[in-house]
């Protein structure tokens, strides 16, 4: 039946209709809070580039873990920022480094808060990059052009995970986007009396503009060239499926699409073709964008972070990673 029977603005026509009505909904626990843990600070140091996110120290680990309890997030994921890089990211396997001890301190501190790390060497390493170079093998490549070797980083990538489960993390998140490195980590976890701790795998990970305010928190940026030779040409979508299918071949527990913004064709295409449970990375560029943008009083920050927030859900992600987090999580009322 046309207009005037039909009138689809009956239902918007006040906020409760509006709530009753609405499809996607956020709660707190949708967040997982990205943190940044540095042996080389003893008090939080301001990121330039992200306002609202810090480096912090290992003696903030705890109180950080009563904080995102008590907002109701769903979690929180660490990075770690060495005192010390070398070509292998040898500080990366140090028991004692500031990702381990600050899930020792977060685990203590709040049991139940799920505590995720990130699995890759770039904050480790001198060069940047997210593994072991080697010199180029391919032919035409120019006299000592170097490349990540993929498989001599997957024992380190290994290594790792081992480290972090033992720590106390609930799932560890490899980033790095080697090939076959689910499969190795998975063996190595089960192999060491790990077969509880979880997989969140960075599947479909592009080699993103997007990056660079995360580069400046993390102190990652390459030394030389890109990832472009790992990471994913933001130009396709049907290798999504395939890396996010391979991924899940190799006994990954949950996948995610990073970033989210540019890609949300991407997360509804690999959400319909999965039943794990996927996550997107609302990465540190599309935080900046908004914080930029309201400094400058082109935007309302609140209702533009709630606006692609919702995108990010109503695309087909199941949880979120966000620099966002608190600041959300504080609208919903937590």
């Amino acid at each position: 039946m046309p207009f005037p029977t039909i009138r689809a603005r009956r239902l918007r026509a006040t906020p409760a209709l509006r709530a009753l009505v609405r499809e996607t909904a956020l709660s707190p626990r949708d967040f997982i809070w990205p943190l940044f843990f540095s042996a080389s600070v003893d008090a939080p140091k301001p990121v330039g580039t992200m306002p609202g996110v810090f480096q912090l120290p290992v003696k903030a680990a705890a109180e950080t873990a009563r904080e995102a309890a008590k907002k109701g997030l769903g979690g929180v994921v660490l990075f770690g920022l060495p005192k010390t890089k070398d070509a292998r990211g040898s500080s990366a396997l140090d028991p004692d480094g500031p990702v381990p001890r600050a899930v020792a301190e977060m685990k203590s501190a709040q049991p139940d808060l799920v505590v995720l790390t990130d699995v890759c060497v770039d904050e480790y390493t001198d060069h940047g990059h997210c593994g072991i170079l080697r010199k180029r093998r391919t032919a035409g490549s120019a006299d000592g052009e170097m490349e990540v070797d993929n498989d001599a980083t997957l024992e380190i990538l290994a290594t790792m995970a081992i480290m972090h489960a033992h720590s106390g993390a609930d799932v560890v998140a490899p980033s790095d986007m080697m090939d076959g490195r689910v499969a190795r980590i998975r063996r190595a976890l089960d192999e060491n009396g790990f077969e509880s701790t979880s997989i969140l795998s960075y599947a479909v990970k592009y080699a993103s503009a997007f990056y660079g305010p995360f580069r400046e928190a993390a102190d990652c940026a390459p030394k030389f060239g890109d990832r472009a030779g790992y990471q994913m040409d933001p130009a396709n979508a049907r290798e999504a499926l395939r890396e996010a299918r391979l991924d899940e071949e190799e006994g990954a527990d949950m996948l995610m699409v990073k970033p989210a913004l540019s890609y949300l064709d991407v997360i509804r295409a690999v959400r319909a073709d999965t039943t794990l449970p996927l996550f997107a990375y609302n990465v540190s560029g599309e935080y900046a964008m908004l914080k930029a943008a309201a400094s400058a009083g082109m935007i309302d920050y609140g209702r533009a972070m709630m606006e692609v927030l919702v995108s990010i859900r109503r695309a087909g992600a199941d949880g979120i990673l966000t620099y966002h987090a608190m600041e959300a999580a504080e609208v919903l009322g937590a």
